[in-house]
């Protein structure tokens, strides 16, 4: 499984790193401009992310148009959510606004901070990952 972590807290990223490593290659980027430039280099490249995992508050560009975005990068290719990356929201954000904005933008899951490694691995479960 080839993941993205797209994650401006250290400890949150390296949370997410630790976790994922033993499933496959994890690349990092600290904002949502790097999340869609490496999502759009990997597509170019016939390598595309298995999975993404996105926080919603970065500076330079927010979680929710880095998932509009790349939603879109995808699509033009002619790869539609079902058949893209997986993409799982991560964020503090528990409210409703946040959540049906994410979900619209097609994300696959979204999950609250501190990130339950259990959780985690439920959703990847559920979307045929691991």
């Amino acid at each position: 499984m080839k993941t993205l972590i797209v994650e401006d807290d250290f400890t949150s990223r390296v949370l997410l790193q630790e976790i994922l490593n033993q499933y496959g290659s994890v690349h990092i980027a600290v904002n949502g401009r790097e999340a869609v430039s490496a999502a759009k280099l990997a597509q170019e490249e016939g390598e595309p992310y298995d999975l993404i995992c996105l926080d919603i508050m970065m500076p330079e560009m927010d979680g929710q148009e880095a998932l509009r975005l790349i939603r879109e990068q995808e699509e033009a290719r002619g790869v539609f959510s079902t058949y893209g990356a997986k993409i799982i929201m991560t964020t503090a954000l528990n409210d409703m606004r946040n959540i049906l904005a994410a979900h619209h933008s097609l994300c696959d899951a979204y999950l609250f901070k501190p990130i339950d490694k259990a959780k985690l691995l439920e959703e990847l479960g559920k979307m045929g990952l691991l």
